[in-house]
């Protein structure tokens, strides 16, 4: 039996409306940073559960829409086994592609929060390859804690792909994955998060590549990877309110 939104609690309907709203604006966010042409890409995010007895939810922009026409009424509704429920969109109107992999991530993954695809150029082309970006900048170690993986290829059209993510990426520190001969896939705590490891994976990954084109790049101890992964994961940035002082931190 499909979901209807209107028939769901109260809240429940207020948490999708919010989360269409991130949704629709983080898409912005990635032509902005050059991660992707056309109508390639996507964001999702999980929708907070908030009443019980309401299954999982998720919000994806539609398949092959202008970026220039994705409002928050345009985000499609979907159950955690990627299929659209009756959410005030027209019927034609499906979701992304992606879909059942972000699905996928979601229902095995229960710390993610946002899962971001793109295409772009320079992450892309290490996936092409089917090589691993290794860790050797202090910026990858922060925000990574180690070298970004490749994971397996896989056709799109079922769960494939998000077996793969999270094969790849469960016992990872690595909040990205780069899917063979596919492209890179972002995990994070929400959407915002998850487009914030995308923007980096793609700064990353063409430095590295540039590095490389001078010469090999230097690696960096584990032991040092380690101790920048936990400052940047838990000193870094502001404290909460209330939170007692903390050192400053590099900007």
């Amino acid at each position: 039996m499909t979901l209807v939104l209107a028939d769901l609690p109260r809240a429940t309907q207020r948490a999708v409306a919010e989360t269409r709203e991130r949704v629709a604006a983080l898409h912005a966010e990635l032509p902005r940073n050059g991660l992707v042409v056309w109508t390639a890409g996507n964001v999702s995010e999980r929708v907070p559960a908030v009443d019980r007895g309401v299954p999982g939810l998720l919000v994806i922009k539609p398949s092959g829409v202008s970026y220039d026409e994705l409002s928050a009424d345009a985000m499609v509704v979907c159950t955690l086994d990627g299929k659209k429920i009756e959410d005030g969109t027209p019927a034609a109107l499906v979701p992304s592609s992606d879909t059942d992999a972000h699905a996928y991530v979601y229902a095995h993954l229960d710390h993610v929060g946002g899962v971001v695809h793109t295409h772009s150029t320079y992450a892309t082309a290490w996936a092409a390859r089917g090589e691993e970006i290794p860790c050797v900048l202090t910026m990858m170690a922060d925000e990574f804690g180690g070298p970004i993986p490749v994971g397996p290829f896989a056709i799109i059209g079922d769960d494939s792909i998000g077996r793969g993510i999270v094969e790849t990426l469960r016992d990872s520190r690595s909040r990205a994955v780069l899917m063979q001969n596919h492209g890179p896939f972002t995990i994070g705590k929400d959407a915002r998060d998850a487009v914030k490891a995308a923007v980096m994976c793609e700064e990353v990954a063409r430095t590295v590549h540039v590095s490389r084109q001078l010469g090999e790049p230097l690696p960096i101890a584990q032991g040092h990877i380690d101790s920048l992964f936990d400052r940047y994961q838990n000193v870094y940035g502001q404290p909460a309110a209330g939170a007692a002082d903390q050192p400053s931190q590099e900007a």
